[in-house]
């Protein structure tokens, strides 16, 4: 699947034009990981966005309590994303990221040239900061009607 049609299908850019699309596309770097590689872990600061292009990524989170063990919350695939409160905040990751399949590819993009896309096309800011507190908002919505 080529950078265009990946990022189209990635939720958080939905509604963005082709354009912006490309815009996007033009910032994207590839990284290849093997089963079992971090690709971010918990607690460290965080500056990128990923996009999963091929294979599958291991979300693991440690416990707060002593003695408990970390425990996988949930396993990414092709046009899932992790990592993109490192656009809005400079806050530890929330979790630990590990491939799991060989190769895992994901795209990668920098806050900064998140940041820069986005002083050149408002619209693009826009898109992305409005799909990011939908997404927010329903997880607290889901947090507070389950409790968890």
């Amino acid at each position: 699947m080529g950078y265009l049609e990946l990022l189209g299908s990635v939720e958080l850019f939905e509604g963005a034009s082709e354009e912006e699309l490309k815009m996007l596309a033009s910032i994207c770097r590839e990284l290849t990981y093997p089963s079992g590689e971090v690709i971010t872990a918990q607690g460290e600061t965080g500056d990128e966005l990923y996009i999963v292009q091929v294979g599958f990524v291991e979300v693991i989170r440690a416990s707060a309590s002593p003695g408990v063990a970390p425990r996988t919350v949930v396993n990414l695939g092709e046009g899932q994303i992790f990592g993109e409160m490192a656009l809005v905040d400079h806050g530890p990751r929330s979790a630990t990221i590990k491939a799991a399949s060989d190769p895992t590819n994901v795209l990668v993009i920098h806050r900064e040239d998140f940041e820069r896309a986005c002083e050149q096309n408002h619209r693009l800011g826009y898109i992305v900061m409005r799909n990011i507190a939908a997404d927010l908002s329903f997880k607290l919505r889901h947090r507070n009607l389950t409790g968890r």
